[in-house]
């Protein structure tokens, strides 16, 4: 599982070790890259997963790299995908999340971490412990990953469309950054996928509320026989 950008695998660890023990799958999350190459590394930890059939995916940045790279793996390769608050469709254009990773990289490189940190201070308390926790540990790198992160395409419907596996989408319904109207759009698209929403409340109360509702969804996906 992928974290998303400015994100680390403690925060994954939080959203999915809970509900993957929950259904018997031991949950792998690499440490992402500190810099330009964060997509580079999130792909190269995906390669060296096992043999196969395995189950991928990640949270916002992570749910699209993990997704586009199933979408090009060979048949066989995937048993299903996670896919927790996707931020976008395609290019990244003006999606609320890539206007706000470049915001971030902006004050990242005019005045650190620190100041990036600040200008979070407008969000609920959970979250702005939780940013300040994790962007620390990008120190200087933290700027070009969410440069990297802000340019990088998230799958393409067509490529959603060809993912004939089990995809559990998981969405909050009142998150601005990732609309809910995306999580619909690509569960719309994939040809056997449930979608399971929660809230942001329950989400800051507990991550782990985001991985249980990816992995439920991924069972009823992997109960139904297509759409």
């Amino acid at each position: 599982m992928l974290p998303g950008s400015g994100s680390d695998e403690v925060f994954i660890r939080s959203v999915f070790a809970g509900a993957l023990a929950g259904v018997g799958v031991e949950l792998v999350a690499p440490a992402p890259r500190r810099g330009a190459d964060v997509v580079a590394g999130y792909r190269a930890a995906l390669d060296a997963a096992g043999p196969g059939p395995v189950l991928v995916g990640g949270v916002s940045l992570g749910a699209h790299v993990a997704a586009r790279w199933a979408a090009a793996a060979p048949r066989g390769r995937v048993a299903g995908l996670l896919l927790a608050l996707p931020a976008w469709t395609g290019l990244p254009h003006a999606a609320p999340a890539a206007v706000a990773a470049r915001r971030t990289a902006a004050q990242a490189r005019r005045g650190g971490v620190a100041a990036a940190v600040a200008a979070s201070a407008g969000a609920p308390s959970w979250l702005v412990a939780e940013l300040g926790r994790a962007w620390a540990g990008y120190g200087a790198g933290l700027a070009p990953a969410f440069e990297a992160a802000a340019e990088e395409p998230a799958p393409s419907t067509a490529e959603l469309a060809g993912l004939d596996v089990p995809v559990g989408v998981a969405a909050l319904v009142d998150d601005p950054v990732h609309p809910l109207e995306v999580a619909q759009e690509w569960h719309a698209a994939l040809p056997r996928s449930a979608l399971v929403t929660t809230t942001l409340a329950a989400f800051g109360a507990d991550p782990g509320a985001l991985g249980r509702a990816a992995a439920l969804a991924w069972l009823r996906a992997a109960r139904s026989q297509g759409r």
